[in-house]
């Protein structure tokens, strides 16, 4: 059996290159894919646009911006958290934003998790690391 992947929805690509890099210095064996927004996320995880017909296995966790175009991690959220098929995946919010508004609400639509995204290079990779640690490695998830 392989091991499940890390989603990450990230529109600002420095900071997906550096989270993705600081995820394999762990290192960690999940492959790691990229989306640029969060209506690309939906449609790999339930099979739609570009992935037409194959909706994904189930990831070990995915990681939210929460400011993206198209879908915002909100709504990816929000949409995810009610499925009664996919409410169960551990999702981060990994954010600049330390609105009070923002952690209130991705906590009141399921976040397992608000992050805010270290401005510091070492803390970013200490944050990210602790975290991919965690939840792809310590959490157990129930087999589906």
């Amino acid at each position: 059996m392989s091991l499940s992947r890390i989603l990450l929805a990230e529109d600002d690509l420095l900071d997906a290159e550096l989270t993705i890099q600081t995820l394999r210095n762990i290192p960690l064996s999940n492959e790691i894919l990229h989306f640029e927004n969060g209506q690309l996320l939906l449609d790999y995880l339930y099979g739609h646009g570009d992935y037409d017909g194959k909706p994904a296995h189930d990831p070990a966790m995915i990681i939210l911006d929460l400011k993206m175009p198209k879908v915002d991690g909100l709504e990816v959220l929000r949409q995810l958290k009610e499925d009664k098929t996919k409410k169960h995946i551990p999702i981060v919010m990994l954010t600049s934003s330390k609105e009070i508004k923002d952690v209130i609400e991705s906590y009141g639509y399921g976040a397992n998790s608000y992050i805010v995204k270290p401005v510091d290079i070492k803390q970013f990779e200490e944050v990210v690391s602790t975290m991919g640690l965690y939840w792809a490695v310590v959490n157990h998830l129930p087999r589906r």
